[in-house]
C-alpha cells in the first residue's frame, strides 16, 4: 500500500471535524434534536410520499441550507479538492440506494450515530458505527483485490 503524503491534509480534516462537532452541538442545544441528516431529510419526504402536507421547520431548513452553502464558504479559505468519479452512474445510483436502505435499517446515518450518538454514549450507535466502518473497510479491501 502506498500513502500519498502530498495529499495528507490534517489541518483541513481537523477543521472539518471541529465544524461538524460544533454544528451538531449547536443544533442539539438550539432544537433539542440530533443532527442526523437521515432524520432531517427522511421525515418530510415520508410525509410528502404519504400524501400529507409538508411544513418544514426553520431549523431543518437552516441546517440543510448550511450543508449546501458550506462548499462555497470553504472556497473562501482554500480551493476545493478535485472531484474524481471512480464509478459510473449506475454504480453510484445503486450505492446511493444501498446507503439509503442501510441508514433506514440502522435508524440513522454516520452523522447521527458517529457524531451525535457516540458522544452521548449510545450503545446502539456504537454497534452501528462498528458495523458501517467494518463493512466500509471490507468493501475497500475487496475492491482493491478485484481492481
Amino acid at each position: 500500500m502506498n500513502i500519498a503524503w502530498s495529499e495528507f491534509t490534517p489541518y483541513s480534516a481537523v477543521a472539518g471535524g471541529l465544524l461538524i462537532g460544533l454544528a451538531a452541538g449547536l443544533f442539539l442545544l438550539g432544537s433539542g434534536r440530533i443532527a442526523g441528516i437521515t432524520t432531517l431529510v427522511a421525515s418530510p419526504l415520508q410525509t410528502l410520499l404519504r400524501g400529507g402536507s409538508m411544513r418544514p421547520e426553520s431549523t431543518r431548513l437552516l441546517f440543510l441550507a448550511g450543508l449546501l452553502v458550506a462548499p462555497w464558504l470553504w472556497q473562501l479559505v482554500a480551493p476545493l479538492p478535485p472531484s474524481r468519479p471512480v464509478a459510473g452512474t449506475l454504480v453510484l445510483v445503486a450505492a446511493g440506494l444501498l446507503v439509503g436502505v442501510g441508514t433506514r435499517m440502522g435508524n440513522g446515518c454516520t452523522s447521527g450515530h458517529g457524531v451525535c450518538g457516540l458522544s452521548q454514549g449510545s450503545g446502539r450507535s456504537l454497534v452501528n458505527v462498528l458495523v458501517f466502518m467494518g463493512v466500509g473497510m471490507l468493501t475497500v479491501a475487496a475492491l482493491r483485490q478485484w481492481a
